[in-house]
């Protein structure tokens, strides 16, 4: 079977309004907020709220592609809360974009800020190799540890707070990975 590369944009090319983000900033409280985006330490755009109880309304600048002329964009997002097991409630994002209505953290910009799936974004890692983000895997665990993502290197002791039973998981889980970061064509006979 072969698989044909995804032509989909990836979410790292959109600017990403987090509502978790606003949250700690204290933007989903009533008022006014200004939000810039900052890409190889130069501004590269920014966005306004006007937050109520149960909205927000977001105004920027948008240019379809870069020979287009600038064009102002207002509009409505809806916000709902859901309640938490052990008190509070978390805040959501409705996706604004015309039949869609999901219930989301991230919305990502463009002609209009939507969620992942509106703008048929996908993950960075969906376009890897699966030998590939299996070896991303297996060097994640290691620096989760306080070791070196270089797999030549001994494998990190188990940290001082961890128990020893999630070290041992965390140990076999960078085995396993490890086995399968191989690229298919290593184990081919010649």
């Amino acid at each position: 079977m072969v698989r044909h590369r995804s032509r989909k944009d990836i979410t790292d090319a959109f600017f990403a309004l987090d509502i978790r983000e606003l949250s700690r900033r204290g933007c989903l409280r009533p008022g006014t907020w200004t939000l810039r985006w900052i890409r190889n330490g130069e501004p590269a755009g920014a966005i306004e709220g006007i937050t109520t109880a149960s909205s927000i309304v977001l105004s920027y600048r948008h240019r379809p592609n870069r020979s287009a002329e600038w064009q102002d964009k207002r509009f409505l997002v809806e916000l709902v809360r859901t309640p938490c097991h052990y008190g509070g409630e978390r805040t959501w994002f409705v996706c604004p974009a015309r039949g869609c209505g999901r219930r989301v953290a991230l919305l990502h910009g463009g002609p209009v800020f939507a969620c992942r799936l509106c703008h048929q974004l996908v993950y960075e890692s969906q376009r890897e190799q699966p030998h590939h983000r299996a070896l991303r895997k297996a060097q994640s665990i290691r620096m989760k540890l306080g070791g070196s993502p270089n797999m030549l290197d001994p494998f990190p002791d188990k940290p001082s707070e961890m128990h020893w039973s999630t070290y041992q998981r965390l140990r076999l889980e960078a085995e396993e990975a490890w086995g399968r970061s191989l690229p298919p064509w290593f184990w081919r006979p010649s």
